[in-house]
């Protein structure tokens, strides 16, 4: 009787291949990207909407090039120390490669850059997990802003609802989350249907490196500190 292809033993070596090929190609492009642009910063995220944040790198395709992904890949593609960096002063990026983090390299001036960073903002709905911003309370009474066909739906939710004449009744006050508390499931879907988006996709410039200076730009982040670490 033939094997299915379902009990068949996956080979790994293939895949660990591939994998490798990857990540080599990565650090191939961040090293071509070293040279062929005027500047790179590193930025942070908060929020990222892959959607957006791809409406965003379009927008500047022209003149920039933007790699996300893994931090350790990036590091060792501009070197970790200054023995392995390519060019001189990068090894101080890599040191802040760390967390939510991603490289923008740029032949925009430092101007352009710094404003198109600081004016990017778009507000979303937030999703289960991420900290409440405020505190969200329904009160006692009508809710209707939902049809009737909501009440199952709302009563899942933990809600504590009942249908009276067609209307959607709340029979206490309800607090959907709590400001600095992460959201549970339900509480992400309430808000979703109450319209109110809590999380904002905002980026961060942190540091910029040019073949002339090397630039911290984070708040309360010092020189000292990455040349220390």
């Amino acid at each position: 009787m033939p094997k299915s292809k379902r009990n068949r033993p996956v080979t790994l070596s293939k895949t660990k291949k591939k994998g490798r090929e990857q990540k080599e190609k990565i650090v191939d492009s961040i090293r071509k990207a070293v040279e062929d642009y005027n500047s790179i910063y590193v930025f942070s995220f908060e929020n990222m909407r892959n959607l957006k944040f791809k409406e965003f790198r379009e927008q500047l395709k022209s003149s920039s090039r933007f790699f996300l992904g893994s931090n350790k890949v990036m590091q060792i593609s501009l070197g970790r120390s200054v023995s392995d960096e390519i060019r001189p002063g990068l090894h101080k990026v890599s040191k802040l490669l760390h967390g939510d983090a991603g490289l923008c390299f740029t032949n925009l001036p430092k101007e352009e850059i710094m404003r198109l960073f600081a004016e990017f903002e778009e507000h979303d709905f937030a999703r289960t997990g991420t900290i409440s911003t405020e505190k969200v309370e329904l009160q006692e009474g009508p809710l209707e802003q939902f049809s009737h066909e909501m009440e199952p739906f709302l009563r899942k939710q933990g809600m504590p609802v009942r249908l009276n004449k067609g209307v959607i009744e709340l029979v206490s006050d309800f607090v959907v989350c709590e400001e600095g508390k992460p959201l549970s499931p339900e509480a992400s879907r309430i808000l979703r249907l109450l319209g109110n988006k809590m999380a904002t996709f905002r980026l961060h410039t942190i540091c910029r490196w040019s073949p002339e200076d090397f630039e911290v730009l984070k708040e309360g982040l010092e020189l000292s500190d990455i040349e220390s670490s």
